[in-house]
């Protein structure tokens, strides 16, 4: 196998002439250079070298070398450089796992403007809930997260890096012309006699909503239970039902009134990657589009005294 150290120096013979030059530039012995050539000849088996007098010139063999290992050497400067160039241009994939209610509201505008940034850079956006995420952050299934760190079910150990993104107010989802929508803010104890719309079982909004409901006084009365918000939102539209979601959830392309509880609830919202991932440019790219938003009025709120959302257990926003 050639070697690109004495493919170096047969290349710089054929430039400078001599022997001498070439220990010269590379600040070797004369000697050295010469032993090294004569490897070369025995690695090709070709003679390269032929002297004439005090003086050496290359053969039409060494020649050929030269002229072939400038290319060479050429190519592998090229490819070293790319190479370095992978640990600082955001290149490849990235595959971020997003809570239901920031796909549309946070991730997928900043894979927009990435791919107009960095259009070697591919972020593939996965939903996965807070009892999810965390999971597939530690298995390397997802590179970065978004999620929500009030998640009692995620132990936040010093394995994971946390870049907070802002507080998200918990709302209460009014249908249009309900009594309790001329109201500021709401107490839930006024909510007792309510049709509710829950997420599924065991989720974490289904499960903050049991805990809030119990500490005001009643049990909810479940009219439906949906994993998805959309339907939720729908049924609270069409059916006159009541629900606890996250302000990001609630957009105005829905026919219904929020109103913030008495006191207020909020939740964290926050970027998750594991410190002993390697550290990727793209990795890098993708945590700053998502922390470098434009304004998200649900996000930009500072969150006010209230109640925890903490402590509820199961699958996520």
């Amino acid at each position: 196998m050639l070697n690109s150290q004495r493919l170096q120096l047969i290349s710089l013979l054929d430039t400078l002439g001599t022997v001498r030059a070439v220990a010269d530039t590379l600040h070797l012995s004369a000697s050295t250079v010469s032993q090294q050539l004569a490897v070369l000849e025995t690695e090709t088996r070709c003679r390269l070298i032929e002297r004439t007098g005090r003086r050496v010139r290359l053969t039409p063999a060494g020649l050929l070398l030269a002229r072939r290992g400038r290319e060479i050497l050429d190519r592998m400067a090229g490819t070293e450089a790319e190479l370095r160039a992978l640990n600082d241009e955001p290149i490849g994939t990235v595959r971020l796992g997003v809570f239901q209610s920031a796909i549309f509201s946070l991730a997928v505008p900043a894979a927009a403007r990435l791919a107009t940034t960095h259009p070697h850079l591919h972020v593939e956006l996965a939903e996965m809930e807070p009892h999810e995420s965390g999971l597939a952050l530690r298995s390397g299934e997802a590179d970065v997260i978004v999620t929500t760190t009030d998640y009692a079910g995620l132990s936040w150990g010093t394995d994971l890096e946390i870049v907070s993104l802002g507080s998200d107010r918990v709302v209460l989802v009014l249908p249009p012309g309900h009594p309790l929508a001329s109201r500021t803010a709401v107490n839930l104890a006024a909510c007792k006699d309510e049709s509710w719309a829950c997420d599924r079982p065991q989720s974490y909004m289904a499960d903050l909503t049991v805990r809030l409901c119990r500490e005001s006084g009643f049990e909810p009365r479940v009219a439906c239970r949906f994993g998805n918000y959309l339907m939720l939102l729908r049924h609270v539209e069409t059916a006159g039902s009541v629900a606890l979601l996250p302000a990001l959830a609630v957009t105005a392309e829905h026919a219904v009134v929020t109103r913030r509880l008495s006191p207020a609830v909020h939740r964290n919202v926050a970027v998750v990657v594991r410190r002993d991932a390697p550290q990727r440019a793209a990795v890098g790219a993708v945590i700053a589009a998502l922390r470098d938003h434009p304004e998200i009025p649900a996000l930009t709120a500072p969150a006010a005294p209230g109640r925890d959302p903490g402590g509820s257990g199961g699958h996520g926003d």
